[in-house]
C-alpha cells in the first residue's frame, strides 16, 4: 500500500502504519468468518501462540480438545477485550479483580468460581473458569466483533512443550486448524505464558503459575 507521489517519501511511517492497520483488519475479518462458522483458528496473542474458537460453541471447543489430544477434564481459558465484561461470564466478581488486572505488570489470567454463559465444556468440575483480559490488538478487535469470549489454549499437543514462537508449532496443529492468522509468523520474540491466579469471591487469592 503506497501513498500518492511525494507523500510516500515525506511520510513513510504513515504508509507503514496504514499497511499494518489494513493487514490487521483483514486478518480479523478472516478469523471472524471462520469462528462464526464454528471453526477453530491458530493465532498470536499477548503471550504465546494460541488455538481458539467461540467460547460459547461446544462443538468448536471439542474440536480443540481433539486436536490437542487433551483430556476434557482439563479446562481451557477464555479471553475478553475488557474487564467490563467479566460479570457477563462470572456469577460473583470480587472488586479486587479489577485492581489486579489494572496493576498487573505481565499478562494475567484470573480463575473465577461461578462460570456462566460459556460452553459447559470449558467449565472446570468445580465450576470455575480462567479469564484473561487481552490487550493484544488482534485479540481485542476479534473479540469486539465476535461479541463473545475467545478460547485461548497453547498451540501444542497435550504433554508437549508450549511453542514460544510460530516456527516451533507442530505441523499437526497447523494442519488441524481451520485458519492460521497471518500475523507475527516470522517474529522471533520469545513470549511466556501468563501468570495464573485463583481469586475467590471473598478476595482470597493464590498463585497457580507465576
Amino acid at each position: 500500500m503506497r501513498l500518492p507521489g511525494k507523500l510516500s517519501h515525506q511520510y513513510p511511517m504513515i504508509t507503514q502504519c496504514a499497511y499494518i492497520c489494513r493487514m490487521l483488519r483483514d486478518e480479523v475479518a478472516k478469523a471472524l468468518k471462520i469462528i462464526r462458522e464454528g471453526g477453530i483458528i491458530l493465532y498470536p496473542t499477548d503471550t504465546i501462540w494460541g488455538i481458539g474458537c467461540d467460547a460459547t460453541n461446544t462443538d468448536a471447543v471439542k474440536k480443540i480438545y481433539r486436536l490437542k489430544q487433551r483430556d476434557e477434564a482439563k479446562s481451557m481459558i477464555i479471553l475478553l477485550d475488557t474487564e467490563n465484561k467479566l460479570e457477563s461470564y462470572v456469577a460473583d466478581v470480587n472488586p479486587l479483580a479489577y485492581d489486579l488486572i489494572e496493576y498487573a505488570e505481565n499478562p494475567l489470567t484470573l480463575v473465577f468460581p461461578g462460570a456462566k454463559n460459556i460452553s459447559p465444556a470449558l467449565i472446570s468440575s468445580d465450576g470455575s473458569i480462567g479469564i484473561r483480559i487481552s490487550k493484544y490488538p488482534f485479540c481485542q478487535q476479534l473479540i469486539q466483533q465476535l461479541r463473545r469470549p475467545l478460547v485461548s489454549t497453547s498451540a501444542n499437543i497435550s504433554g508437549k512443550p508450549s511453542p514460544q514462537y510460530f516456527s516451533q508449532i507442530d505441523t499437526e496443529i497447523i494442519d488441524g486448524v481451520d485458519y492460521v492468522v497471518d500475523l507475527e509468523q516470522h517474529s522471533m520474540e520469545i513470549k511466556n505464558p501468563s501468570t495464573i491466579m485463583r481469586l475467590a469471591p471473598n478476595g482470597q487469592f493464590e498463585f497457580i503459575r507465576r
